[in-house]
């Protein structure tokens, strides 16, 4: 079954760090580009940072550039988004999902042809 398992999210003050887990079953991670997007209510849902499957290549929007990492590791099919700086604006559901790739464009990063998404977990960010 194919299965994108995201983990990590929690309650963090400002200033502070979390690390984002995305397990991913039922297929192999690399052979896709995958990514975070976070989305809060009323809002439209933003691409934060994502890897190419094609070069490894990585690209972060211009909101968290400087600030939030994205890196996999092949031999546990997972990818991580590691949150340093965390500001109270950062404060999401966020999601990993693959696509067939991704890029930023005008500063945000976009998916293309996306396949499957996880359910999410909430990242909250306040004193």
């Amino acid at each position: 079954q194919v299965q994108l398992v995201e983990s990590g999210g929690g309650l963090v003050q400002p200033g502070g760090s979390l690390r984002l887990s995305c397990a991913a079953s039922g297929f192999t991670l690399e052979d896709y580009a995958i990514g975070w997007f976070r989305q809060v209510p009323g809002k439209e849902r933003e691409g934060v940072s994502c890897i190419r499957s094609s070069d490894g290549s990585v690209y972060d929007a211009d909101s968290v550039k400087g600030r939030f990492t994205i890196s996999r590791d092949n031999a546990k099919n997972t990818v991580y988004l590691q949150m340093n700086s965390l500001k109270a604006e950062d404060t999401a559901v966020y999601y990993c999902a693959t696509s067939r790739d991704c890029a930023v464009v005008d500063g945000d990063v976009i998916g293309y042809g996306m396949h499957h998404w996880g359910k999410g977990t909430l990242v909250t960010v306040s004193s």
